[in-house]
């Protein structure tokens, strides 16, 4: 008599599973390494990326450890997942500076990153050399740098202070790095845009685009970690995290093209010759067709705001994490303070008096010569890099210093977060928080470290145009904070990375803050 066909089925099921079994201690004895996840058939290695998602970072960073410093990840056949990942200076070097030209950042990073369109972090060849060059002589010239150092001071002063005074006053706990999210963004979009959305303010408005950014961000990640064959599809239905992607697309292109039509309007009523931001410096370029322009400026505009207001805002949120857990640090940033010059405001900044007697910096330069509050904020960044990883794509075969061979259209991954803990670049105490590695032996300047082994303002040619803004803002933050105010952290509240293209996080940043009685006498 034939069997039925449900106890063939029973069989066939039972059968798979002795196999998967089977072949699953067979492939675990032959690992050298029991930290280095198994490789599947048909899937590779992804069911572990995916069971590690919500520690990705940390993940990723106890593979290259174990590897090490170098390491290859296989996804399933055909799915564009197979990536070199790296944390290994020498490779850096040789990708970012002495190779540079045969790692672009392809077409498959271009495609991921679409939102951005055809702008700088994007581009590559004429394209980028192009934007590059336009970019790097708006962003060095010295009205630019003067509005920079201007207006980051000003935002402090007038809008972060108070708010915190605020804060300070009713004793809430609240989350700082949305406070600095929100403080960077009006900083970034008035130097873009030249228009200051004033969400930093008492009551924290929703900003339709701030969010929207921060959706895209989350989504870009995502599209690194599956297969490019599942969000593609995802975006053609619209369907999931895609879906948000396309919601958030459609709130930046307005925000963007309603900004660039009232500059432009200004432009024709007024004249905006003696306007310092880039938007209107692009606008004023009138050699090149309209329409173009407007590509351009779109793409360009959105290109700049991310890399302003998500970095910046990540750097300062680390760093001030990192004060919390590390007093002694606190205590020398405020002892090299009290060598720059002060005075105390007078003018209350709102109605309830909040900003009266703020003690505030008059020569933004004194700041910039500040070696341990350097240093410190360059110790912050080595362990909290606000880009965390970076992608590239060979043009053609090559051999990396480290040994390995690297075949056409294969993509290397530098992870920055796992380079900052690695003992072989940094140093048994590379988990520590001590920025007196940054310091020379005389005391007296900060410690040069080759950008391919402190990456945060990325390397070689694509070195970041804004590092020097960069630093005036999260030194013009960091000072007025710490000399008006005792930041606390919210006992038991749980801090760590998101699953996002910055290094944001997870669960926000709760802290408490109190008035110094130095700032109060």
């Amino acid at each position: 008599m034939a069997s039925s066909p449900s106890v063939s089925f029973l069989e066939l099921c039972l059968s798979f599973l002795c196999f998967v079994v089977f072949y699953y201690f067979h492939i675990r004895s032959k690992r050298k390494n029991p930290v280095i996840p198994l490789d599947w058939p048909l899937v590779g290695m992804l069911p572990a990326l995916l069971g590690n998602l919500h520690h990705l970072h940390d993940w990723i960073t106890s593979l290259v450890v174990a590897s090490p410093l170098n390491f290859l990840f296989t996804g399933p056949p055909r799915s564009g997942m197979q990536f070199f990942v790296t944390a290994d200076p020498a490779n850096v070097r040789h990708v970012f500076t002495s190779n540079f030209a045969n790692y672009p950042k392809g077409p498959e990073f271009e495609e991921i990153f679409d939102i951005l369109g055809g702008g700088i972090f994007t581009a590559d060849g004429e394209s980028w050399r192009r934007q590059r060059a336009k970019a790097q002589l708006l962003m060095s010239s010295a009205p630019f740098r003067a509005f920079v150092s201007r207006y980051s001071r000003a935002k402090v002063d007038t809008a972060l202070l108070p708010l915190l005074s605020h804060f300070a006053a009713t004793g809430d706990a609240f989350d700082l790095q949305d406070v600095f999210l929100r403080l960077t963004f009006d900083t970034t979009t008035t130097l873009v845009f030249g228009v200051d959305p004033g969400c930093l303010s008492v009551g924290l408005p929703e900003v339709p685009f701030a969010r929207a950014m921060d959706d895209a961000m989350n989504v870009l990640l995502l599209r690194h970690v599956v297969p490019m064959t599942w969000w593609k599809l995802a975006r053609r239905l619209r369907i999931g995290h895609e879906r948000k992607m396309a919601e958030a697309w459609r709130t930046i292109d307005q925000f963007v093209a309603d900004t660039i039509a009232k500059r432009r309007a200004e432009k024709a009523r007024h004249g905006i010759r003696d306007s310092a931001d880039l938007l209107s410096s692009y606008i004023n370029d009138d050699g090149e067709d309209t329409a173009a322009v407007d590509a351009f400026l779109r793409d360009t505009t959105i290109n700049l705001m991310l890399a302003g207001r998500d970095t910046t805002g990540s750097a300062l949120s680390w760093f001030f994490y990192l004060l919390t857990r590390n007093p002694r640090v606190v205590s020398k940033i405020r002892q090299e303070l009290e060598s720059v010059k002060t005075t105390k405001s007078s003018t209350p900044e709102r109605d309830d008096g909040g900003g009266m007697g703020m003690v505030t910096f008059d020569d933004p330069e004194e700041l910039s010569r500040l070696t341990y509050l350097h240093a410190a904020l360059c110790e912050s960044l080595r362990l909290y890099p606000p880009v965390p990883q970076e992608l590239k794509e060979a043009v053609a075969a090559d051999v990396l210093p480290s040994g390995h061979e690297v075949r056409r259209g294969d993509k290397i991954l530098v992870w920055l977060y796992a380079m900052g803990r690695m003992e072989d670049v940094w140093g048994s105490d590379c988990r520590e928080f001590r920025p007196e590695r940054w310091i020379a032996e005389d005391g007296g300047r900060v410690r040069y470290v080759p950008s391919y082994k402190f990456m945060s303002f990325n390397s070689g040619p694509r070195t970041c145009l804004g590092k020097d803004m960069a630093f005036v803002q999260l030194k013009a933050a960091a000072a007025a904070v710490l000399s008006n105010f005792d930041v606390e952290a919210v006992p038991g509240h749980v801090v760590e990375p998101k699953l996002s293209i910055i290094l944001h996080m997870k669960n926000g940043f709760m802290a408490t803050v109190k008035r110094r009685r130095q700032a109060l006498a």
